[in-house]
């Protein structure tokens, strides 16, 4: 009986955040006939579609638990051996479970106090029953982690006992940190280390635990942040259907009859799906199998093709719609809001700015990197052909439906008739149509819950690790860090430039250690002031951040780009490093371009704002 009752488990939680994904999709799409043709909406939509991520964000946290998929820095337990292997695994789920059950039981405290407000969401839905989400979320979360941290009941059962004692630990903070820090050397997930950093820097100051998932809870559920789970929809139905093959038969149809044109292709396609999917890793694994032969057949050397696959993956993190182009506009316009501004229009973070702002650093990437390809290309064709139209048209016919994917995402957007959401919508809309429907590569039964599973899975990982990072964020907050930074860095850096030279050499050590999620939310509410204190056009500094933390995909240790190159394409992570070193010092011309020519950035929003850049 208890063998049957985790497939149950397993399709019940599958079915109820595609029914969540569904319900977020369908709503914002809903809205936009309605308040054209009949000047109103739905009532209370907003807000559910908000509290709809946040079941997204703890369903999934808690699928990514069950998968064993939430993410680690450290790669460490990759290089252990035998029981030394065991005890780290034990040893980080342990710790990791103790902070969930403490992240659960502060949850539970905010919900009581929600529940005793007696605020209603919708329809007379009281808003604590959605809320519940966040205690049963970490409670699963704790379960499954303690259920992974060994094969035997032995192992798990040392696992819960260690996991019971991590409160204990918490009456002595520095311990506790201490504990931590082994914690994440050994590979315990980034939300537990950013969570339990929160939870010990609160206790450690007598303040109350519950402001961790309060600001958790008001992350998950801000007004644009339903727009990362749906575009992060459109770009899985792109990766899951044909796309992949149909976009490389494009670009290698416009490209690849001239010297270098394989790696020029390889640029354009990496980058364009980047930009729908928002993760790099699925690049890689989605497109590695296709451009590898390729690049091989074009007599380009295995570690060229290596090292140029593994930097291409992250090209499209600064193309509309890009998860990260989103959360920094959330999160930065959050902290300018909070700032004494003389401009505090001009000095806004829009997403829309943002989009805007990253496409002409993200042209230098794509450019940079194909001139890379190019001059590592063989001298020499002895196959060369000259440009094929009949080819190329065939190409462009059979991908035009995907073709046309940013058409209908930025001009849902920037065309006035939709919010950002309902922009996002609209995007997640079309790609599941052109998949099932005009393409027929994804079964409407037996892919499409597949699909949006997976899709939920890779939302709650991340959103687990930015809600708990919020909690952190906070706290620095509280304790004036953003200020006296300011005040330092004006004390000791007179010279915008030397501050820019400065915020570069930083960012690159924060893409060595953290990813660019947490990354964003943890370091953006430090740097922000300190650029508006300088002068620099926020949106400027937003591309510089994504920029540099862009690197950090090719950087050791963390490098997320190096593990999933070498897990996909069998190569030990040394040779991987080293073929990757290349690509890493060209995107480093890049950030340099991009931070000190900001018209690159700034052009094109002012432009299109009716102001000179």
């Amino acid at each position: 009986m208890a063998r049957r009752s985790w497939p149950l488990l397993r399709s019940g939680e599958n079915l109820l955040i595609v029914l969540a994904l569904g319900a977020m999709t369908l709503l914002p799409l809903i809205e936009v006939p309605l308040r054209k043709i009949f000047h109103t909406g739905i009532s209370g939509s907003s807000a559910l579609v908000q509290h709809f991520v946040l079941i997204v964000g703890m369903l999934g946290g808690a699928m990514a638990a069950r998968e064993g998929r939430l993410l680690s820095l450290s790669s460490l337990s990759a290089l252990l051996k035998g029981r030394a292997k065991a005890a780290a695994l034990v040893s980080a789920n342990a710790v990791a479970a103790g902070i969930s059950v403490l992240l659960a039981l502060a949850s539970w405290r905010f919900l009581l106090t929600e529940k005793a407000s007696g605020k209603i969401l919708a329809y007379g839905i009281p808003i604590w029953i959605l809320q519940l989400a966040l205690p049963l979320g970490f409670a699963a979360v704790a379960l499954r982690l303690v259920w992974h941290a060994s094969d035997a009941w032995r192992g798990r059962l040392l696992g819960a006992l260690l996991a019971s004692a991590i409160p204990v630990v918490f009456v002595w903070p520095p311990l506790a940190l201490a504990g931590l820090f082994v914690a994440a050397v050994l590979g315990a997930p980034v939300f537990a280390l950013l969570g339990g950093a929160a939870l010990i820097l609160f206790w450690s100051d007598g303040l109350p635990l519950a402001t961790v998932p309060l600001k958790h809870y008001s992350l998950v559920t801000n007004v644009s942040l339903p727009t990362i789970p749906l575009f992060t929809l459109a770009g899985y139905f792109l990766a899951e259907g044909g796309a992949s093959k149909r976009l490389v038969g494009v670009f290698q149809a416009l490209a690849g009859h001239v010297r270098g044109g394989p790696a020029v292709a390889t640029a354009l396609v990496c980058a364009f799906f980047t930009s729908f999917t928002g993760a790099s890793g699925v690049t890689i694994l989605a497109l590695g199998g296709l451009l590898m032969p390729v690049l091989l057949a074009a007599r380009y050397s295995e570690r060229t093709a290596l090292g140029l696959l593994t930097g291409a993956g992250s090209l499209g993190l600064l193309f509309p719609p890009c998860l990260p182009l989103i959360l920094y506009s959330i999160v930065a316009s959050t902290v300018v809001s909070n700032l004494d501004v003389a401009n505090a229009d001009a000095a806004q973070v829009s997403m829309e700015k943002m989009f805007l702002g990253g496409i002409g650093p993200g042209i230098l990437m794509v450019a940079l990197t194909a001139w890379w390809g190019i001059r590592q290309g063989p001298s020499t064709n002895e196959e060369k052909r000259s440009f094929n139209w009949a080819e190329a048209r065939r190409a462009l016919w059979e991908a035009k439906w995907e073709l046309l994917l940013p058409v209908v995402a930025l001009g849902a957007l920037f065309g006035g008739f939709a919010t950002p959401v309902e922009a996002a919508a609209v995007t997640a809309l079309y790609a599941f149509i052109v998949e099932t429907f005009l393409y027929r590569d994804l079964k409407i039964i037996r892919d499409i819950p597949r699909v949006m599973a997976e899709c939920g899975l890779l939302v709650g990982g991340v959103l687990l690790i930015l809600g708990v990072a919020m909690g952190f964020t906070h706290y620095l907050i509280m304790a004036d860090v953003p200020t006296r930074a300011v005040e330092w860095i004006q004390g000791a850096v007179q010279s915008e430039w030397l501050f820019l030279l400065l915020l570069n050499l930083a960012l690159l050590g924060v893409g060595c250690l953290m990813d660019i999620f947490s990354a964003i939310v943890v370091v953006v509410p430090l740097i922000v002031p300190m650029g508006v204190a300088f002068g620099i056009d926020p949106v400027h500094l937003g591309i510089i951040f994504l920029a540099n933390l862009k690197l950090g995909y090719l950087t050791p240790p963390v490098g997320m780009n190096l593990f999933l190159a070498s897990y996909r394409f069998g190569k030990p992570i040394p040779e991987v490093t080293r073929a990757a070193l290349p690509m890493l010092l060209v995107l480093l011309v890049g950030v340099l371009l991009i931070t000190y020519v900001p018209p690159l950035t700034t052009a094109l929003p002012h432009w299109l704002a009716g102001r000179a850049p």
